[in-house]
């Protein structure tokens, strides 16, 4: 039974890989249409920024699209044609499932439409100081919707437990919640942190996701391991346009979208304190982030940095952008390994 469930990811995986690429050209033609273009703003308060990245202006942005959309469209066709179409074909690839992939999917794609209402506010310079949605206000929403996947853990799964790797299962009770919100959010912006070099984020996402995948399919969450294939693919594809010199960018929708959608897979597999290793990169963009801040609040304006997240101190330094992007792919691939590792000597225990 196994074998149909290796062939069943490893088809969808790649089906959903074409179907990305054959309707990648009709979104790049809508969004250089429209002129949905990034724009890199000359602020005062990150001048070495906006230098190196003055090239980037008017690259559209919104690609993320491609990924969430294409999850959406094979979730919902596979499950509706398993449902109305006589085929078994149908009902043996379908891998929407209440108890799941349903609430990854739900999260991802509420995560991506307000990514997306963020993006294009962005590009009309709309919303706050023409910038889109007040990054307080971003955090709320997000914050809303992880605890939407909190309540269903907590109130629905009656679920509660955390698992230490090599220590074994905690019960955190209510704390719970605050925890499941915490990673969640702080995955999210952790992923959008690393969305700032062709090919970065969308790289170590595929790497991410690949070893969940792989997890999944090892504790038998079949339907779980067929979604984390079905994003690798999209993701692939997206990667295949996002390369230096990017065709565009991936922006909130798909940033932060697939940063929740992460930390929820996490939290499915229970196995949320091997994230920071499956998504090392994540958390060193996120941390350099916060020394940043920190340092200039603290030592009135000096910087740890010459600019962050850590990828843009490297930009700074004269690295080429595709040897920073291809060296943290390295990274993000071999800590994937070492989660991997963990967790199948954890689960041999």
């Amino acid at each position: 039974m196994t074998d149909f469930y290796i062939i069943k990811i490893l088809l969808l995986t790649t089906l959903a890989f074409v179907f990305t690429i054959s309707w990648t050209p009709l979104l790049t033609y809508f969004l250089y249409k429209y002129k949905l273009g990034k724009q890199i703003r000359d602020d005062s308060s990150t001048p070495l920024y906006s230098k190196m990245h003055a090239h980037k202006s008017g690259t559209p942005t919104m690609g993320g699209l491609l990924v969430w959309l294409t999850v959406l469209i094979f979730s919902l066709l596979f499950f509706y044609a398993s449902k109305f179409l006589p085929w078994e074909i149908f009902k043996n690839l379908n891998f929407l499932s209440r108890n799941q992939t349903l609430l990854p999917l739900g999260c991802l794609v509420a995560s991506a439409l307000v990514g997306l209402a963020d993006d294009f506010m962005d590009v009309r310079r709309l919303g706050y100081k023409k910038r889109g949605i007040k990054f307080s206000h971003k955090l709320i929403i997000y914050t809303i919707i992880a605890m939407v996947g909190a309540w269903w853990f907590y109130f629905k799964l009656d679920w509660d437990i955390v698992h230490l790797p090599f220590l074994g299962n905690f019960h955190f009770g209510w704390m719970y919640i605050v925890f499941f919100v915490a990673v969640v959010v702080g995955t999210a912006f952790a992923v959008n942190q690393t969305d700032g070099l062709d090919g970065l984020a969308g790289g170590t996402l595929i790497m991410a996701f690949a070893a969940y995948g792989v997890i999944s399919f090892a504790i038998g969450r079949y339907d779980l391991a067929t979604f984390c294939g079905v994003v690798a693919g999209a993701l692939l594809a997206f990667l295949w346009f996002n390369i230096n010199p990017a065709r565009f960018i991936m922006g909130d929708t798909g940033s932060i979208s697939l940063g929740v959608t992460l930390a929820l897979i996490a939290f499915y597999t229970n196995t949320v304190f091997i994230l920071p290793f499956l998504g090392f990169i994540f958390v060193i963009e996120a941390i350099s982030t916060v020394i940043q801040i920190l340092s200039k609040k603290l030592r009135h304006g000096k910087k740890v940095f010459l600019s962050a997240p850590i990828h843009h101190h490297f930009e700074a330094k004269g690295w080429p952008e595709p040897k920073i992007v291809m060296r943290f792919w390295v990274i993000a691939g071999v800590s994937a390994v070492i989660g991997l590792v963990i967790f199948l000597l954890d689960k041999t225990m």
